[in-house]
């Protein structure tokens, strides 16, 4: 069972994992949840499933003409490949970062939650908009202005159903955070 543990310090958010977790940290692009998974003290020794590995990597064999906005779908494509492989091979925790504003990218990863018979939990980071799009400015990759309003607008969405019902369907059990302040640490630990 994986939980928030509230008597953490005010710098550190402390996420509990069991063996069989299927960890997906969500919010619109821009939240923090890269930077809060890059700082994580994962005590656990779950693998992080991140997409910027993935656009690094390609961004180094692709040629330097090629927008990354045209290369932006197999990125995804190989990313949720990998959190497949390791919600089906790992034997630890597995920590998955996508924006999953979009229904149809939260159920396959209930999915594949299902097929690996891991328990599914969804960290959603909510933030505004304007500091998410600042996030995004100041790391140098910013979504197109048409794509991070559907974002924007799909988490708002998600945010409402959220504090009416505390719940997403496939889930099971959903944490609304609001995003941390600069310098909180992610701490993983073991249930």
């Amino acid at each position: 069972m994986s939980a928030l543990v509230s008597d953490a310090p005010a710098n550190a958010l402390h996420v509990v994992l069991a063996r069989n977790d299927l960890l997906v940290v969500a919010g619109i692009p821009g939240a923090g949840k890269s930077t809060l998974l890059r700082e994580a003290d994962n005590r656990v020794h779950a693998v992080v499933i991140d997409s910027e590995t993935v656009a690094c990597r390609l961004s180094r064999v692709v040629p330097a003409w090629l927008s990354y906005r045209l290369y932006r779908p197999v990125v995804h494509c190989v990313h949720r490949w990998r959190i497949l492989r390791a919600a089906l091979r790992f034997p630890g925790p597995v920590i998955a970062h996508v924006p999953a504003t979009c229904a149809r990218t939260r159920m396959l990863l209930v999915l594949f939650g299902v097929l690996a018979r891991r328990t599914r939990r969804l960290l959603w980071i909510s933030v505004d908009a304007d500091d998410a799009y600042c996030a995004q400015l100041a790391r140098g990759r910013v979504s197109s202005s048409r794509s991070f309003a559907r974002h924007v607008h799909h988490a708002r969405e998600i945010e409402r159903v959220l504090q009416a019902r505390g719940q997403l369907r496939g889930w099971h059990s959903v944490h609304l955070l609001r995003r941390p302040p600069r310098g909180t640490r992610l701490v993983l630990a073991a249930a």
